[in-house]
């Protein structure tokens, strides 16, 4: 297979699924340019703050990404490319934009609020009840993930304690420096824009100048270097403050800044990509369909195709956690409803493009990865683009490298912080009841819903999980996240048919997310009991199998419920039109 025509081909197949299925939707739930959003009905200058679509389109993009679009093609090109290009492609366009566009929409329809008080509209107070406490266990597997991926990226030593040398730790400290920069020049670049009304257009020129000038300094000068677990503390003080300041000095500059490194890092990998090819050194050596001898060795994930391959590729398809921030961050900010399909839709297919570029970046050292050479997903991703870089540009080879990894650290500190602030949403609402808010509550539920102590718990758990590496975390994290991609399907299908708009397009997307993810998460609950009763594993397999059932659980009683719920649904719809018909006669 040839790299260029994979990607050519793959943007082509996305533009069109943007264009006519991405429009077909629209129409079909009835998109109102005339209605005013939540962002201008609420508007408090803390969360509901309404932005600019570009504003809007950086923090969505920003905090969807993360490394999900990158980990999972590379750690599930074993199953072959085929499988995991037909998975990105389909499954971006037929379920992940679907679910991340249904639920900025629904949202949009319930004042801002989140999938949860979505759920109490159509399937009842239990409902939502059950779902807040799933998302918010998935939330924290999130702030665990991503805050010991971040702590991997900066720190001077591992999870484990083994210290970090030579260039690997100039690496992690320049990375570090850039990446605390970067968050001062977001704070000023918000003053000037939301306070000082500063041209957008002048102020992006300028914070693009900004970028380079900070990389510039933080691969020349970066003092700062701290063990993995002092990182850890710091990361968990920083999403603490920044998830509870108001959306305008952090949030939507930094995460606007951020959507460049991310447009940048897309171009970098099409230029790579295509130059390689067109100096004849294009290789991809992912084979069609799979190598199993190389299944849980190196970067690669292990199982069978069916289910670990609709788990292991989660933002590059569909992501659980897309739904949280439409629903909870994106829907307080947008500006008019027509801005919906590109933030949630055109986000989601852009995020599959990632994906198509990670898949090629693999494709061309594949041997590297095959036999360890690179130690994680993200150095595939920024070795291998940057060695397309080498067979055509030599002389840039560290710097696109550097400005990759860089890349992929801020968008990890993007999710953390989106995710901490829903965390806090998620927690807040469990106590609120409808037509309430949590300036409603009194007695306990008023301090547990305070949002410096809702983020406070939240922190301290992520933080505390976090320490024990993510490589324990991520395998519950992606069954957790592909399983709340589930029960945002059904929430945003029950609601649609509650309100008399058409649903159909998610009956497929949501059976088979279900049955993918807890086949999954059954296959880790036999593992984790039978490498523990064998003597092979710690108390850690225990945990992760006691989670997994909870989640089970959890899933099976909501669907349950949405069964029900979509029955009653289809039941009061007959009988409508039976009277229609007989009134009609």
């Amino acid at each position: 297979m040839n790299s260029a025509v994979l990607l050519i081909a793959s943007i082509l197949i996305l533009v069109a699924g943007y264009v006519f299925y991405g429009g077909w939707l629209a129409k079909q739930w009835g998109i109102d340019v005339n209605r005013k959003t939540p962002a201008h009905e609420l508007e408090d200058g803390m969360d509901y703050v309404p932005a600019k679509t570009p504003v809007v389109m950086g923090h969505h993009f920003s905090s969807i990404a993360g490394a999900g679009p990158i980990n999972g093609p590379i750690q599930a090109a074993v199953f072959g490319w085929v499988p995991v290009l037909l998975w990105v492609l389909i499954g971006g366009i037929f379920f992940g934009g679907v679910h991340d566009f249904g639920a900025l929409f629904a949202s949009l329809r319930h004042k801002g609020q989140s999938i949860g008080e979505i759920i109490d509209d159509s399937m009842g107070r239990k409902a939502k009840k059950l779902f807040i406490t799933f998302s918010y266990l998935t939330l924290i597997l999130v702030v665990a993930a991503f805050s010991s991926i971040v702590a991997s990226t900066f720190g001077s030593t591992t999870a484990a304690g083994v210290a970090v040398e030579g260039a690997a730790l100039v690496a992690n400290e320049s990375t570090a420096m850039i990446s605390i920069l970067f968050i001062a020049l977001a704070m000023v670049f918000g003053f000037f824009v939301y306070r000082k009304n500063a041209n957008i257009g002048i102020a992006s020129v300028a914070g693009c100048i900004g970028i380079i000038a900070i990389v510039a300094i933080g691969l020349n000068f970066h003092p700062i270097s701290l063990s993995y677990n002092t990182w850890m503390w710091v990361v968990g003080a920083y999403i603490l403050v920044a998830s509870v300041t108001p959306v305008w000095i952090l949030l939507q500059p930094r995460d606007y800044l951020s959507s460049f490194l991310l447009y940048f890092m897309i171009a970098a990998g099409v230029i790579a990509v295509l130059g390689a090819v067109f100096t004849g050194h294009g290789e991809f050596a992912v084979p069609a369909m799979g190598d199993a001898s190389l299944k849980g060795t190196g970067v690669f994930t292990t199982g069978t195709a069916f289910p670990a391959l609709f788990v292991t590729i989660a933002c590059g398809a569909i992501s659980g956690f897309h739904s949280l921030v439409s629903s909870g961050t994106s829907s307080k900010q947008l500006d008019n409803e027509k801005n919906a399909k590109p933030v949630a839709y055109g986000s989601m297919l852009i995020e599959c493009m990632v994906a198509v570029i990670s898949l090629c970046a693999i494709g061309f050292v594949w041997k590297s990865a095959s036999d360890g050479t690179y130690a994680s997903p993200t150095q595939v991703f920024a070795g291998g683009l940057s060695a397309m870089f080498a067979s055509f540009a030599p002389g840039i080879q560290n710097i696109m490298y550097q400005m990759l990894i860089l890349a992929v650290s801020i968008f990890c500190l993007t999710s953390l912080d989106t995710a901490t602030r829903l965390a806090r949403y998620m927690f807040q609402e469990f106590f609120v009841e409808q037509g309430q808010t949590a300036k409603d509550l009194t007695g306990y539920k008023k301090v547990l819903a305070n949002p410096y102590v809702s983020t406070g718990i939240t922190v301290v758990l992520g933080v505390s999980l976090g320490m024990t590496g993510y490589t324990k975390i991520w395998p519950l994290f992606g069954a957790a996240n592909q399983l709340l991609a589930a029960v945002g399907l059904l929430a945003v299908c029950t609601w649609l048919g509650s309100v008399g708009k058409n649903n159909k397009m998610f009956y497929v997307p949501m059976v088979f997310m279900l049955a993918v993810t807890i086949c999954s998460l059954v296959q880790t609950i036999t593992a984790k009991l039978t490498v523990y009763n064998a003597g092979e594993a710690d108390g850690w397999a225990l945990v992760q199998a006691a989670i997994a059932v909870l989640l089970v659980i959890l899933s099976l009683v909501l669907a349950t419920i949405a069964g029900k719920t979509l029955y009653e649904q289809h039941v009061n719809k007959a009988s409508r039109n039976k009277e229609e018909e007989e009134k009609a006669a």
